[in-house]
């Protein structure tokens, strides 16, 4: 069921989920930027949507103050692609497995969304997968200062999504946001949870 109301009553069933991911992926590439792709640095992210008991929820990360890029703000664990991966998947989990200690036992991987380009240069692929529990994290203290959990549905609703403009380095910058609480998400994040949104729209 699609329209004003949102997704939020199916998002709860993870084989929804699978059919709606399957049916609805492919479009463009999402951008922040009008960064020419091929300039861009390439990069992935794991989208991790956990199966719970009653729901789906989307499992994010907050970044610790005193990294040099986007300190304190929320994202999916992730992270430049290195010369060792042999995929942006193979990023996606190594860098899943470094930042929170979630190991690729426990995710079914489903796809990828279109690749998102930042206003910070990067090319990234959002590979999305179904995180099943029980499963324990063990937090890379330098990198990742909370791990949490949000209910999918809370993103499924359009009442929930907000679109800003901002002025940076001399230019306008529009941005996507879904604050949650005491989570501002927003930028890059918001903007490939919109991806999502937009795929499972369509499934």
């Amino acid at each position: 069921m699609t329209g004003k109301e949102g997704l939020a009553n199916p998002a709860a069933d993870a084989t929804w989920f699978r059919t709606a991911f399957a049916r609805g992926r492919g479009g463009g590439m999402p951008s922040e930027t009008a960064m020419n792709p091929a300039a861009a640095r390439p990069a992935a992210v794991l989208v991790p949507v956990v199966e719970r008991e009653s729901s789906l929820s989307l499992l994010l990360t907050k970044r610790t103050d005193h990294l040099h890029h986007h300190p304190s703000e929320i994202s999916f664990p992730g992270g430049r692609v290195e010369e060792r991966d042999e995929s942006p998947v193979g990023t996606a989990l190594r860098e899943t497995e470094e930042e929170i200690g979630l190991g690729r036992s426990h995710i079914e991987l489903l796809g990828a969304l279109p690749d998102y380009l930042t206003g910070t240069g990067f090319r990234v692929t959002p590979v999305v997968g179904l995180v099943h529990p029980p499963f324990r994290l063990r937090l890379d203290a330098f990198e990742v200062a909370e791990a949490f959990e949000v209910p999918l549905s809370h993103f499924l609703d359009p009442a929930n999504h907000q679109r800003h403009s901002m002025m940076h380095e001399g230019r306008l910058r529009h941005f996507h946001a879904m604050p949650y609480g005491d989570y501002y998400i927003w930028g890059a994040t918001a903007g490939m949870i919109m991806s999502l949104y937009k795929v499972l729209s369509h499934g």
